[in-house]
C-alpha cells in the first residue's frame, strides 16, 4: 500500500503558507535505526538522514520538542506552520553512534521511546543508562516502551500493567525524570491496552499509523509517520512533513484491535467538507478502497467482501490540500491470531 501512496503522492514543492493554514496541527515522524542496512525496514541510511536534515534545516519548517508539540494542541495554542517532532523508537546504539551527533549539530530536538529491558541487557546493539543520560542532558526526551518491547494486545492485563509501570519506573531511576508519553509497541492497540496505559497515568500515547496530529485526534493513539529506508526518499520526507490533518470524525471500529472481521469500517467528513474533496482510502494488503458508499451528506462508509489478514493492517484516507499539499488521515487494525 505504501507503494501506491506514494505513487498517489507525487512529488511538489513545499511553497510558504499563512500559518493560518495548519495552525492547529503538526506532523510527528518515528525513526528506529541509522546506517544499518541490516534492516531496511527499519532503518534509514546516513545519506537519508543527512537529507532530512537538510529538509529540516531549509527554513520551512518548525522542528519542536514532541511535549511543546503535544502541550500546544491540549492548550488550543496556534502551531507554526509545518510544525515537526522528531521521535526514535527502542534506544539501538546507532541512534546515539550517527543520529545523535547530527541532530546535536543541527539544533534539532527528539524524542527517544525506550524499551527498559532491552537497555539493561547490555546487548551491544543498544544504547546504555549513560548514553541515553547524555543525550537527555543535551536536550533529547526520554519517554516510555514497555520493558520487553511486548506485543500488548496478545498479552493479559496484569502482565501490561507490570511492564508499563516498571518501564516507567525504571526510566525514572536512571534518567530522573517521569516520563510523560507512551509509545506502543508496534503501534498496536486495544481498548483495554489503551485503559491499561491511562490508568498507569499517561493521557499521551502514541501508535504508527500515519497521519498528522490535530486537536479532535485519539490522545491515546496519537499517529506518526514512520520512516524507513524503502519510504525514506528525499521527495517522499518532504511530502509527509508537510501534511496537513483530514479531520475526520466518528471513526469506527473506534477500537485499534478487531472484534469483528471484516469489520464495518466508516467516518464522518470534516465539518469543512471542502477538505475532503477528492478523499481516496487504501488498504494495506487490499490497495484501492473503491466501494466508498456516502450516507446522507457527511458519512462514508466502506464494507470488506474478505476478512482482514492476522497481525496488522493499515487503512490510509488522503485529500488533495493546498498549494500541493496533503490531508491524511491514517489507522492501524491489529487482527490476532485465532
Amino acid at each position: 500500500m505504501l507503494a501506491i501512496l506514494a505513487g498517489f503522492l507525487a512529488a511538489t514543492p513545499s511553497v510558504a503558507l499563512s500559518p493560518a493554514w495548519a495552525a492547529n496541527s503538526g506532523v510527528v515522524i518515528m525513526y528506529h535505526r541509522f546506517g544499518e542496512a541490516a534492516f531496511p525496514s527499519t532503518s534509514v541510511s546516513v545519506e537519508q538522514l543527512d537529507e532530512h536534515i537538510r529538509e529540516l534545516q531549509s527554513g520551512s519548517y518548525t522542528v519542536m520538542p514532541l511535549a511543546e508539540m503535544i502541550d500546544a494542541l491540549r492548550a488550543g495554542t496556534p502551531l507554526p506552520d509545518r510544525a515537526v517532532a522528531i521521535t526514535i523508537d527502542d534506544a539501538y546504539r546507532s541512534v546515539y553512534d550517527v543520529a545523535w551527533p547530527k541532530f546535536r549539530e543541527a539544533g534539532l530536538p527528539f524524542t527517544v521511546f525506550v524499551s527498559t529491558g532491552g537497555v539493561d541487557s547490555g546487548a551491544p546493539g543498544i544504547m546504555t543508562w549513560d548514553h541515553l543520560r547524555e543525550m537527555q542532558k543535551g536536550g533529547a526526551a526520554i519517554e516510555a516502551h514497555t520493558v520487553s518491547h511486548l506485543h500488548m494486545v496478545d498479552a493479559d492485563i496484569e502482565e501490561n500493567r507490570n511492564e508499563v509501570m516498571e518501564s516507567t519506573l525504571r526510566i525514572a531511576s536512571e534518567i530522573g525524570v517521569k516520563p510523560r508519553f507512551f509509545a506502543y509497541p508496534y503501534g498496536e492497540a486495544s481498548d483495554a491496552v489503551k485503559g491499561v496505559v491511562s490508568a498507569a497515568g499517561f493521557d499521551v500515547a502514541f501508535g504508527q499509523q500515519s497521519g498528522p496530529l490535530y486537536p479532535q485526534a485519539d490522545m491515546l493513539y496519537l499517529p506518526r509517520f514512520p520512516i524507513n529506508m524503502s519510504f525514506g526518499g528525499a521527495d517522499r520526507f518532504r511530502q509527509v512533513i508537510n501534511t496537513l490533518p483530514l479531520a475526520l470524525t466518528d471513526v469506527l471500529p473506534a477500537n485499534p484491535t478487531l472484534e469483528k472481521n471484516p469489520p464495518n469500517f466508516g467516518f464522518t467528513l470534516p465539518a469543512k467538507r471542502g477538505e475532503a474533496d477528492g478523499i481516496a482510502c487504501y488498504h494495506s494488503s487490499f490497495g484501492r478502497l473503491t466501494e466508498m458508499e456516502k450516507l446522507g451528506d457527511s458519512r462514508i462508509e466502506i464494507r470488506f467482501a474478505e476478512p482482514f489478514p492476522e497481525g496488522r493492517n493499515r487503512i490510509n484516507c488522503t485529500a488533495p490540500g493546498p498549494n500541493g499539499r496533503w490531508r491524511w488521515f491514517g489507522m492501524q487494525y491489529y487482527v490476532a491470531a485465532p
